[in-house]
Order: structure tokens, then C-alpha cells, then sequence
């Protein structure tokens, strides 16, 4: 798909980070939209911004539609999906944005919060994969973009949850890539790894007491600390989201990060864990000592 002009695209996750910047991107190249989140403020926001993106680039309007909806619903889905056709004619692409985290030790889990994250990031993107595809196909020139995460290549404690998800759309999305390109149906797939995205996703997610004076101090400062690991904005993750698109690559890398982790789970896929370990015990240490410093100490380092 090298034109994006008079396509429709269907996006969740859309009332901010990664699928507002892709609403943008695709307005400025005359896409029609069809954007679902689970909040109506902020997704009427990302039609409004996006109408707004496509008026100043190329002077046209685009249609736009946005519908309210839990993505982990799979009624709801389907509905949308057969909404989406009726609005707009057609649908020529789906990005499975949507996702959510959850920090908590494989012990300390509480079901109700696993049940709640492999609702959004996993079946969210099979609901998302099955409601639209027959649509795809119709059309004849069809792409379904999921997104998985760094996290789907490389594991780390305390993420098991989010770890299996984001693994489980990674082995979802390859196995349907295969299965479509013997269909030779005109419908391709992207699975699409990001590192440190510069999104709410971090304030957005849960964490349990478990991981506290575990794998970090405290609830605040853990949200803070997974946010300087953010190196790139949602912008920059769109670009190469829909270059992905027009290129047709199999697997998408976003950020420095998730190229570093890729290349360390490929070179050492079973000793990585080890070298996560050591890692995270020395950060641990280092804390701790500098906890430990006088005030002035620490300021004068």
C-alpha cells in the first residue's frame, strides 16, 4: 500500500499517544479515519486535531467517525467494525493500537488485573484482526497493523503480564502474516515493536504492591523512573509505523531501544536474562547507597 490517499483506516487506541499521531499522520496524507478509544473527550480531541492536520496540508476535508468502545469487548468490535463499512464504504487498514500495562510479580498477581490486561493488549487485537479482516479483503488492498512492544522481543521481571501479551501479538501477528501471504488475498499484516514510547502509558498503569521495595522503591517513584526510559515521541513511532505500511515489512522496530533490545535477545536469547538480572541488583545497590549519603553528598555528585 504506497498511497494512503482516499484509504480508510480504522484505529484504536486513538484519544492519545501512538494512535492520535497516527490519526495525524494519516489526515496529512487524505485518509479517512475511523478512531475508537475508550474516552470521549480525548478521542473527539483527535478528530478535531486531525481534521484541522488534514484542512492545513491539503486544503480537503476527510471524513471522520469515532466511536466509544472497550476493545477487549469483542461484541462491541464487530459492531464497529460493520459501523466503519457503512460510514465509510469501505476499510483498507486496521491498527490494533490499543494497550494498556500492568507491573506486578508473577506471585503477586491479581487475577482480575491479568484478566484485565490480556483482555485489552491480546484479545483486543484478535477481536481487532478477525471483525476487520473479511472487510480487507473486500477491498482488495488491505493492512493490519498490530502493535506489540520491545517487550514482545526481550522479557524483564516484574512485566510478566504485559510480557505475555505483547509476546502473544508478536506470535498472532507472524502466523496471520504467513496465512495471508498464501491467501494471496491482497491483505497484509505488520507486527510493530516499540521501545520507549513518550505516551501516558506509564500513568495509566497498574501496579501492584508486590514489585514496591522489590523492584522499586515506591508506586510514584516507579512510574517516574519508567518514564526516562521514553526516548521517543509518538510522532517519530507514527513516520516509521507507516513507512512500515507503504515498505509491507513483516516486523516494524521503533527507537534505538527497541533495536538494542532486538539485537541482545537475538544474540544471547537464553543468557540475556541473567545479564537483566545483574543488571537490575546493581541499579538496586546503587540506590540504595546513594540513599544512604547525606543530602549534601548527593548534591555535591
Amino acid at each position: 500500500m504506497k498511497v494512503l490517499t482516499d484509504k480508510v483506516a480504522a484505529i484504536t487506541g486513538a484519544g492519545s499517544g501512538i494512535g492520535r499521531a497516527l490519526a495525524l499522520a494519516l489526515a496529512r496524507e487524505g485518509c479517512h479515519l475511523a478512531l475508537a478509544g475508550l474516552h470521549p473527550e480525548p478521542l473527539e480531541e483527535t478528530a478535531r486535531l486531525a481534521q484541522q492536520a488534514a484542512n492545513e496540508r491539503r486544503g480537503v476535508p476527510i471524513d471522520i467517525t469515532t466511536c466509544v468502545l472497550d476493545v477487549a469487548e469483542r461484541e462491541s468490535m464487530f459492531a464497529w467494525a460493520a459501523a466503519t463499512v457503512e460510514q465509510h464504504t469501505q476499510v483498507n487498514l486496521i491498527f490494533n493500537n490499543a494497550g494498556v500495562a500492568l507491573s506486578s510479580t508473577v506471585e503477586g498477581m491479581d487475577y482480575a488485573d491479568l484478566e484485565w490486561i490480556v483482555g485489552v493488549n491480546f484479545w483486543g487485537v484478535v477481536h481487532g484482526t478477525q471483525a476487520f479482516l473479511p472487510y480487507l479483503k473486500t477491498s482488495g488492498n488491505g493492512h493490519i497493523v498490530n502493535i506489540s512492544s520491545v517487550f514482545g522481543l526481550f522479557a524483564q521481571p516484574g512485566m510478566s503480564a504485559y510480557n505475555a501479551t505483547k509476546f502473544a501479538v508478536r506470535g498472532f501477528t507472524e502466523s496471520l502474516r504467513q496465512e495471508l501471504d498464501l491467501m494471496q488475498c491482497g491483505v497484509s499484516a505488520t507486527c510493530v515493536h516499540p521501545g520507549g514510547i513518550r505516551t501516558n502509558i506509564a500513568q495509566a498503569s497498574r501496579i501492584s504492591p508486590s514489585v514496591s521495595g522489590f523492584l522499586i522503591d515506591n508506586e510514584r517513584q516507579g512510574r517516574e523512573d519508567f518514564e526516562r526510559f521514553f526516548i521517543t515521541s509518538p510522532e517519530q513511532a507514527a513516520r516509521t509505523i507507516l513507512d512500515g505500511v507503504r515498505r509491507d515489512k513483516r516486523r516494524v522496530l521503533i527507537g534505538r531501544d527497541a533495536r538494542a533490545a532486538d539485537a541482545l535477545a537475538r544474540c544471547l536469547p537464553a543468557a540475556y536474562q541473567a545479564l537483566v538480572v545483574r543488571t537490575i541488583r546493581r541499579m538496586r545497590r546503587a540506590t540504595a547507597k546513594r540513599a544512604e549519603l547525606p543530602q549534601a553528598s548527593i548534591k555535591e555528585q
